[in-house]
């Protein structure tokens, strides 16, 4: 419940103060998202498994965003940033689809 409130407050946040994002971290902003994304439905499908761990969900969320970053930070310094921020996305993309369908299943008992 703490979290629902929590992800409200900061969504209402960011509408009324509309933050601007530095141009330098506009690269990693959506693979961030994307990973935080895959976190929460990674945390939602762990609770209705009726295995959720909020350190676990909390170091997985942190290290999901840390990660992906450094991947495409990586990247960039590489010159092949646009291919690592499409593998990114599409690895996680799968984990977030797969973590849907359990969720799914789960509720409606399919």
């Amino acid at each position: 419940m703490i979290a629902v409130v929590g992800l409200v407050l900061g969504v209402v946040a960011g509408l009324v103060l509309q933050p601007t994002v530095p141009v330098a971290l506009q690269p990693y902003l959506p693979i961030a998202v994307v990973a935080a994304l895959d976190a929460l439905f990674g945390g939602l499908r762990a609770m209705l498994d009726g295995l959720f761990d909020d350190k676990v969900f909390l170091v997985s969320f942190l290290s999901n965003v840390v990660v992906a970053a450094l991947i495409v930070f990586l990247g960039d310094q590489l010159g092949v940033g646009t291919q690592l921020s499409t593998g990114v996305v599409v690895v996680l993309g799968i984990r977030i689809f797969s973590n849907a369908a359990a969720i799914r299943r789960h509720l409606f008992k399919a």
